[in-house]
Formats: C-alpha cells, sequence, structure tokens
C-alpha cells in the first residue's frame, strides 16, 4: 500500500508456502483472533484486513470468526490472487490507500473491525498510512496492530524494514493517526525472542537465501525447527516487559 524496492508480487509468488509455515506468523494470527474475539457481540463484524497479504489471516478469520464479513487489501495482486482462493467468500482487492482505486469508495466507512498486521514496519510513514485507513472504518472501529520489537535483522532489512516499535512508539503512532490507543501489549516472551535470536543470528545467509529463490523450508531439519517453534509458543507469554512482538488495541476516534 506504500511502495518501495521490494517486489512484493515475486515475493508471494515465491514464499507463500513459506510464509504458511512460519511460526511467527501463526503466533501473530492467534494473537488477533483472541484480540478480536474479546469484544464481538451479536452486532454485524465486518473485518478489514490493511494489508492482507496473501491471505493466510484471512483463512484463519475465516475458520474461527465464521460469521464474520472479511475485506482484504493488498498492495500486491499476486497476493490478492492467492487470497482469493484460499478464501473464495472473502472479498481481496488491489488498494494502495494513498492511491486508492475507484472500487474502495464502495467500502467507505464499512468496517467494525480492523487489522493491520505486520504492515507499518514497512512504510515510510505509519501515520499517514493510517490516516489513509480511516475512511473505511465505521465511527468507534476497533483497530488490532501488530508490528515487530525487538532488533531488526539482515532479513527484515532485506524485506523492507524501515524501523522496529516500542509499546511508546506505536501508541504515539496510533494516537496521531487519530486512533485512542486501549492496550498496548509486548507479546511472545521467551520462545519468540529466541526465534528472532535464531533469524538475526543467520543474519545476510538468510537474506541472500531468500534473494536467491530458497527458502530452507523444504528441508527435513527446517520444518523440524519451526514444528518446534509452534510447540513452544504456545507456553509464550501474551505480555511481558522483555516480548518483542509489539500488539495494540485501539478504536477510531471521532
Amino acid at each position: 500500500m506504500e511502495s518501495h524496492d521490494y517486489d512484493w508480487n515475486q515475493h508471494w509468488d515465491n514464499f507463500d508456502d513459506a510464509s504458511s509455515l512460519n511460526p511467527a506468523q501463526r503466533m501473530r494470527h492467534q494473537l488477533v483472533v483472541r484480540l478480536l474475539r474479546e469484544r464481538l457481540g451479536n452486532d454485524r463484524t465486518r473485518i478489514l484486513d490493511l494489508g492482507s497479504g496473501q491471505g493466510d489471516l484471512a483463512v484463519i478469520l475465516r475458520r474461527q470468526l465464521a460469521g464474520a464479513e472479511l475485506i482484504g487489501f493488498e498492495l500486491s495482486a499476486s497476493g490478492v490472487a492467492i487470497s482469493q482462493k484460499k478464501v473464495p467468500d472473502a472479498s481481496f482487492l488491489v488498494v494502495d490507500l494513498f492511491q486508492p482505486p475507484p472500487e474502495a469508495k464502495d467500502f467507505t466507512g464499512w468496517a467494525s473491525d480492523a487489522v493491520c498486521s505486520e504492515v507499518l514496519e514497512h512504510v515510510d510513514s505509519p501515520v499517514d498510512f493510517l490516516k489513509a485507513s480511516r475512511p473505511y472504518l465505521a465511527n468507534g472501529a476497533r483497530l488490532v496492530v501488530t508490528v515487530p520489537g525487538g532488533p531488526m535483522s539482515a532479513f527484515d532489512k532485506h524485506i523492507g524494514h524501515r524501523q522496529h516499535f516500542t509499546r511508546e512508539s506505536i501508541s504515539r503512532v496510533l494516537t496521531e493517526a487519530g486512533f485512542t490507543v486501549e492496550r498496548t501489549c509486548l507479546s511472545g516472551f521467551p520462545f519468540f525472542n529466541l526465534y528472532r535470536l535464531v533469524v538475526i543470528a543467520r543474519g545476510e545467509k538468510l537474506a541472500t537465501d531468500v534473494a536467491a529463490g530458497h527458502t530452507g523450508t523444504s528441508g527435513s531439519l527446517a520444518r523440524m525447527v519451526m514444528a518446534m517453534f509452534r510447540g513452544l509458543f504456545r507456553l509464550n507469554l501474551m505480555n511481558s516487559p522483555f516480548g518483542w512482538q509489539v500488539v495494540a488495541v485501539a478504536r477510531k476516534a471521532g
């Protein structure tokens, strides 16, 4: 939704399977579902996924929040095409929030809830990005945000991370964008932190593998390691002073 040098069309074409197997992504998606469930009532739930990627979050939302209406806005046409195949009864649109297509106007004030998961670290101005999302949210709509905290790896830089966040910095971004912050968490301690340290330790090698079209996920050892972390992630703390997964819940202010 805000372009940069990284080719997200090629990314989702090449690494859909790898992303789906990523235990960190699964952890984040479960956090999002948990937070969305805290307030769901009998009213009509309309969830807008801002930066819907290749649709893995939409798959989980459809499975665990079956009655919700789902829309995904995604910059990558490849991501939209893959998502639509995964969740045929949801709608996915190619949308640059700074230059939205005419069909995006159909969703003005549409969302009762929105998710922005692992997007803001990729954009030059997170405040402007969130301001550009506001027209599609109903008054008082809830927004669940996940962003990376902790140190930045070579792989993070390779895929276009501009910055990582703290509780204070994500709260400041949300407030400046016109949202009222209800909750912030530092999730993932201790095993998500350990997983991130493994990624950091691989350094340039992981970025080189990705650039060459190799993720390593086809190897049995890599699959075993990811399966091990998926199990360990069940023991992560939802909130601690040390978690490297930053999570926030906010509402669109009037």
